[in-house]
């Protein structure tokens, strides 16, 4: 193949009939070849297209001449026509998991920050990248997500983030830059072969090449395939989990007729779709070996950083992890005022309504928001007898995570309310104020 405008103008239109048209491309330009052989093809690509171009550079300030190569690249841009930011990032160097890490993730988080609805961020990997992303994740041990490298095509920010130059080798990127007489930034840390891609690139792949001279296009291949049966499997699991009743809440019933591989399938499927980190190999296989057959009467937790599996009676239950319960509000509730609750509790609030709810004189007083004690009971409108509050929580199937986070709402020292699931027969009125629980944690 031979890389040109044409070329990207094609793989962009391609991209087009999966995300629709953008409404903006913003080209994450660091100077080097490979984003200035990109925005350089871009450019020539403006006139034909109509969507806006814009050149993001981030400064990392890894590098004593990084304000140098910001310079470098407004040059560039302005040589070509195109509009040019540039934001600066701190990244420590002792940051765990290594400066590079830090800096992709400082680099992400601005990039994300300057994204507007559906804007693709274009960025520069092409062929020799998606081959070093392949075998550092296969010596990470990685699944088939894994060996599928680098996605062309995801979701991120508020668009997409677009890879059009994965099937280009280097060698096809050089000709172009050579061809068109571009200038380029080289950055000195891209021969610290410290770093596990960096020896990848100059010390294993043109070992492998030597031997095999298209290596890197058979991994791009490998990866390609790996990609479609990640979708093949990720549309079985669809399927699977359509048996539950949610994403994040699966029927134990239904997995326990699976074979272990299928059930670790359906879990870091939902995991996913909950939009939560993906957990390691060892917590899938704890799930399925410890949570799946637990008792129905246990309540087993698998955690890992940003998620965690609980079971209770018969589901799973995928979740964020919990921030830590706030002190109670100082404020009363009123029906003139919400309160909020903290991070992942949600907010209070009374409203008038068909259904009744609290006395409108008792409320109007305000109402005093705790948590459970223990001991709590509470008389329904009628029944003829008090519940102990624990027993009602354990029977309307309150998950047992959430009954110590459920607001209980005082008029003085009589427990009034129970959130939004009962009131108190003493206090209660049809014309009175509902209790809303706004944006709460999931309770069943």
């Amino acid at each position: 193949m031979n890389f040109d405008a044409r070329y990207l103008h094609d793989r962009l239109l391609e991209i087009e009939s999966v995300a629709g048209k953008p409404r903006r491309y913003i080209v994450a330009f660091s100077g080097g070849i490979d984003s200035t052989v990109l925005l350089h093809a871009m450019a020539a690509n403006q006139a034909i297209c109509g969507t806006p171009l814009l050149a993001a550079h981030i400064d990392h300030g890894l590098h004593p001449e990084s304000g140098g190569w910001d310079s470098q690249c407004r040059a560039v841009a302005e040589s070509l026509g195109v509009e040019y930011l540039s934001r600066k990032v701190h990244v420590s160097r002792s940051a765990e998991g290594g400066p590079e890490a830090a800096a992709r993730e400082a680099r992400y988080a601005i990039l994300s920050s300057l994204m507007q609805q559906n804007d693709w961020l274009i960025s520069a990997h092409h062929e020799h990248d998606q081959a070093e992303t392949l075998l550092l994740n296969l010596l990470r041990g990685s699944g088939l997500t894994g060996i599928a490298g680098i996605a062309p095509l995801r979701e991120f920010a508020t668009g997409y983030l677009v890879r059009p130059m994965l099937g280009v080798p280097a060698a096809e990127i050089r000709a172009y830059a050579d061809t068109h007489r571009l200038s380029w930034i080289d950055d000195p840390s891209n021969a610290d072969t410290t770093f596990d891609r960096n020896y990848l690139r100059r010390e294993i792949l043109p070992a492998l090449a030597a031997r095999w001279p298209a290596v890197a296009t058979r991994l791009r291949q490998s990866a390609d395939l790996a990609a479609e049966s990640s979708e093949l499997l990720a549309e079985l699991a669809d399927l699977d989990i359509a048996a539950s009743p949610a994403a994040d809440r699966l029927d134990i019933r239904s997995l326990a007729l699976l074979s272990g591989a299928r059930q670790r399938n359906i879990i870091r499927r939902a995991v996913q779709r909950v939009g939560l980190p993906a957990p390691p190999a060892t917590r899938l296989y704890q799930t399925v070996h410890e949570l799946i057959p637990a008792r129905t009467d246990a309540q087993p937790l698998v955690a890992w950083p940003g998620g965690e599996i609980r079971r209770y009676r018969d589901h799973l239950y995928i979740l964020a992890p919990m921030p830590d319960l706030q002190p109670c509000p100082e404020d009363l509730l009123r029906p003139d005022l919400a309160i909020d609750l903290g991070a992942g509790q949600g907010r209070l609030a009374l409203q008038a309504g068909e259904g009744g709810g609290i006395d409108r004189s008792v409320a109007s007083k305000g109402l005093e928001v705790r948590y459970r004690r223990g001991g709590e009971e509470i008389a329904l409108p009628g029944h003829a007898h008090r519940h102990k509050l624990k027993n009602l929580l354990q029977d309307e199937g309150v998950v047992p995570w959430i009954r110590e986070r459920v607001p209980l709402l005082y008029a003085g020292e009589r427990l009034a309310a129970v959130a939004d699931l009962w009131v108190e027969a003493e206090f209660a009125a049809t014309d009175g104020y509902a209790v809303h629980w706004l944006d709460r944690p999931v309770l069943y």
